[in-house]
């Protein structure tokens, strides 16, 4: 891939309540020249961080961000001190639901916008604020390109059998189906795979393991999703943070009758009060429930309950490969905690996960024991380096046209 010119890629992932960047250098392999993020947006005492890669200096700031527009200014003054005038090549963001059309990288244009206008309704905690920075960034920036990238492009070509919804058919042709999330760290991962393991172990049976605040799993043979946990929305599958993962549908009209609560209550709670939070009444985060557990039964339950969870949906799909090959571990949680890569897998033994304790500890990139007939790795993610690659190949691609 050549670049005629020096220059540099912005790249958004943006929350409901954060908007996280990072600016690359454009290349083959894109290079980082800075990150950050806005945290706390719609708060008074909002917070804006970055750290610039080539002094190493992290800069802070308290800000009042009334919504995500208030940060574009801020954000283009910075890109424009660090990419210089002129150089900035394109914008590529991570929208987290693409719905049934949307399955590629794909340039932001009219027709796209009306696109994901039609998909507000599948994330309305996402899309919409994703909408709005796509057409901020046209008004602020009208000459640089977009690049849009899917968080649900990872499962399109799934297998009905593990896409189709069982509820009248008439929502499938809606769209109403499962889609699965955090595609683009799956991607990433699979990418790292392919260069850092034996040439068949990417093109075996493996299960991605993507714990965070957010978590989800994907099942992965001859390179192509099979399964994962998350379902039409990103509430559903593994416990979370704050969200509680597979629920009995009946809780909706218990819970109305019940406790008169609302849709927009239950929406509420689904998102933002259940989970390890929900659990544990304390905190969502596995750090804090880690350091409490031995005093407090119920960050114990938490933390049981998220692991146990975990192990039944490793199994699952392995069911659904017919038996299994690797197992990774990624995100915040997976990547850091030993103690709850250790729970997890406690029980595999029949399917071949055994553990090397002191790797484990070490967060060495293979924690499986050599004896084990299942290879267990623990990959970083970095879903703003994926978007950035891909962003360059759009760009590349564009130019041999």
């Amino acid at each position: 891939m050549l670049f005629s010119s020096p220059g540099c890629v912005l790249i958004i992932n943006a929350g409901s309540s954060s908007l996280k960047f990072a600016l690359y250098r454009a290349a083959a392999e894109p290079t980082l020249v800075l990150a950050g993020k806005f945290d706390r947006v719609h708060l008074a005492d909002g917070h804006f961080s970055w750290h610039d890669v080539a002094t190493g200096q992290t800069h802070r700031r308290v800000l009042q961000l009334p919504d995500h527009a208030a940060c574009l200014p801020i954000l283009t003054e910075l890109v424009e001190t660090h990419a210089g005038s002129g150089e900035l090549l394109a914008i590529g963001h991570r929208v987290v639901h693409g719905g049934p059309r949307l399955v590629e990288p794909a340039r932001v244009t009219p027709a796209l916008l009306a696109e994901l206008e039609r998909c507000r309704n599948f994330a309305p905690l996402h899309v919409p604020v994703q909408l709005m920075i796509l057409e901020a960034f046209g008004r602020v920036l009208p000459r640089v390109p977009q690049v849009a990238c899917f968080d649900t492009a990872f499962h399109a070509h799934m297998p009905a059998v593990a896409h189709i919804l069982p509820i009248p058919r008439r929502f499938y042709e809606q769209g109403v189906r499962r889609y699965g999330f955090h595609g683009l760290s799956y991607t990433y991962l699979m990418e790292e795979l392919r260069r850092i393991a034996d040439p068949d172990a990417a093109s075996g049976r493996i299960v991605l393991a993507h714990l965070g605040n957010g978590a989800s799993m994907a099942a992965v043979s001859g390179g192509q999703s099979v399964d994962t946990t998350m379902g039409f929305t990103p509430a559903a599958g593994l416990v979370m943070s704050t969200r509680p993962g597979d629920l009995d549908p009946g809780l909706v009209s218990y819970l109305h009758d019940v406790e008169g609560m609302s849709f927009d209550e239950f929406h509420r709670m689904i998102n933002g009060q259940s989970g390890l939070l929900g659990i544990s009444e304390t905190s969502s985060d596995v750090r804090d429930l880690l350091l409490h557990e031995e005093t407090d039964p119920r960050a114990a339950e938490a933390l049981a309950v998220f692991c146990y969870q975990a192990r039944k949906w490793i199994g699952a799909l392995a069911a659904a490969m017919e038996g299994l090959d690797t197992l990774v571990f990624s995100g915040g949680i997976g990547e850091n905690s030993p103690v709850i890569r250790t729970r997890v897998c406690e029980g595999l033994e029949f399917m071949g996960i055994a553990l090397d304790p002191a790797r484990n500890v070490a967060n060495a990139p293979v924690i499986s024991a050599d004896h084990a007939r299942v290879t267990v790795r623990v990959i970083p993610t970095d879903e703003e380096k994926l978007i950035a690659r891909q962003t360059c190949r759009m760009l590349c691609d564009e130019s041999k046209l």
